[in-house]
């Protein structure tokens, strides 16, 4: 009793999806809600609200009582501002600065602090803050709902329990992916369809067990190896440099899409069906094709509440590279309190602009499989060198990175390195190459999941697990996308 009770009452730092504590506490979960969702709605989201509140204590401490003030007064807000007949556009701002108050704070506080010593010469010591997870997903939520109910988009009866529930979800809470009060809340209204129902759990269990191979197998095990040579390039040849690049971009893949994956397949098994996060993004033939394969629901976000709103492509061709170049920036802002971010968010813009300039000529190009694969290999090659700046921690370990890459390469370390590290290899390289398959032939796979017999189903989440078991180090990492 008294470890249940120090469980129910204190924070835990690795708190996430993919725990043990998680696993446990969601299975007496799951067990009340299939005969809570049986009964009156109210009483469903009540719950629901109650575990996702204890989900975030878990993770944030005391800080979780951000998330319902947080939620209340932009759902109030936002009724007073579709009430009000002659300054809804006053209402709307006032209602998205105050949704984001807390995110600059907790977030850019320190970032700010550094600009000013450096533009003044001054010396403010950092503040000690502690970044609530989750708090950019379900500001950027709160966010879009308020603008969505101002536009006419999404209407405005959304009850408070409806809305606590859409932005308190706990499998949304750590690292989304932002979901859009049109795609939840109506779920919240219909009657579930029992003939779809055991599809949806199986394809809510499928894409649990793709999670737990992306994040808990192929990231965590291959982010050891990465971490070192980040740490410090210069310890480490040109082609050692390139082999954390390769796996860092696989890592960072695997971990975030693995999370959404659990994240979409756990709403799922409680019977709400969400957009689906990434779209085998290296497969892309440019960066715009990139950033609709990855991280769909913030690029979909910036695309709807930012480019458009800045004019997007309606006022003329340097409007519009500007507008991208804008939106990227901001984009990798979002991303960290960090130059290195601003950097990264910088370079996906300008290449961005560089395709939309050149778009018409490239159109005229033959559409063969030379052409296709040129673009491929410049499209990856060019995102390989942005992960260098999404990764370190300083322009001078990016500097020092590309240096050894440049001055250092050989291919003499080809053999070595397979013999040294042929798990690590083996993870990044059929990692990587999992990337080539179609879209049709995972859906055929999944498929073929859902339709086999449940002692099947079981042996493969058995085996999956016992892979982990023997991959994992000594614990889950945290999710890369829960500090953003």
């Amino acid at each position: 009793m008294d470890r249940l009770i120090d469980f129910l009452t204190t924070p835990s730092q690795g708190w996430s999806l993919l725990t043990y504590p998680f696993l446990v506490t969601f299975v007496c979960f799951y067990s009340v809600y299939l005969l809570v969702s049986m009964r009156r709605r109210e009483v469903m989201l009540c719950y629901v609200i109650a575990f996702s509140l204890f989900f975030s204590f878990k993770a944030n401490g005391v800080l979780m009582l951000l998330l319902p003030v947080s939620a209340c007064l932009s759902w109030w807000m936002t009724k007073k501002m579709m009430r009000s007949d002659n300054h809804r556009k006053l209402w709307l701002w006032a209602t998205v600065l105050v949704t984001l108050a807390p995110l600059v704070y907790f977030k850019y506080t320190n970032f700010l602090i550094e600009i000013v010593n450096e533009a003044i010469a001054t010396n403010f010591s950092p503040l000690s803050i502690f970044l609530p997870i989750g708090v950019s997903f379900y500001t950027f939520q709160a966010i879009s709902y308020s603008i969505d109910v101002y536009r006419g988009t999404f209407e405005d009866e959304t009850s408070l329990l409806e809305y606590l529930f859409y932005i308190t979800f706990f499998p949304l809470l750590m690292a989304g992916p932002i979901t859009r009060a049109q795609t939840l809340i109506p779920q919240l209204r219909t009657e579930p369809d029992t003939r779809k129902a055991p599809t949806l759990v199986y394809t809510g269990l499928w894409l649990i067990i793709l999670g737990i191979l992306k994040k808990a197998l192929v990231a965590d095990y291959i982010a050891e190896y990465n971490n070192w040579i980040f740490d410090d390039p210069t310890a480490y040849s040109g082609f050692e440099n390139v082999m954390a690049l390769f796996g860092y971009s696989l890592q960072i893949y695997c971990d975030f899409s693995g999370y959404s994956d659990v994240s979409i397949g756990t709403a799922a098994l409680m019977g709400f069906k969400l957009k689906e996060n990434f779209r085998f993004p290296y497969q892309s033939l440019n960066l715009t094709e990139f950033w609709r394969r990855w991280h769909i629901a913030l690029s979909t976000w910036f695309r709807d509440y930012l480019y458009i709103p800045l004019g997007g492509n309606r006022k003329g061709k340097w409007r519009t590279y500007f507008n991208n170049f804008a939106t990227m920036l901001v984009a990798g802002l979002w991303h960290g309190a960090s130059w290195m971010f601003v950097a990264w968010g910088a370079m996906h813009g300008a290449g961005l602009v560089v395709h939309k300039a050149l778009k018409d000529r490239l159109s005229r190009l033959p559409d063969n499989i030379w052409v296709k694969s040129l673009a491929w290999l410049l499209t990856f090659a060019y995102l390989q060198v942005t992960w260098i700046f999404f990764r370190s921690t300083t322009w001078d370990n990016a500097m020092a990175m590309c240096h050894q890459i440049w001055s250092d390469f050989d291919w003499a370390y080809l053999v070595p390195f397979v013999k040294a590290r042929p798990a690590w290899t083996l993870l990044t390289v059929g990692g990587l190459l999992f990337q080539a398959i179609r879209q049709h032939q995972a859906d055929r796979i999944k498929e073929a999941f859902i339709r086999s017999p449940w002692i099947v189903k079981l042996l493969i989440f058995l085996a999956v697990i016992q892979l982990v078991v023997n991959f994992s180090q000594d614990s889950v990492r945290p999710f890369i996308y829960a500090q953003f």
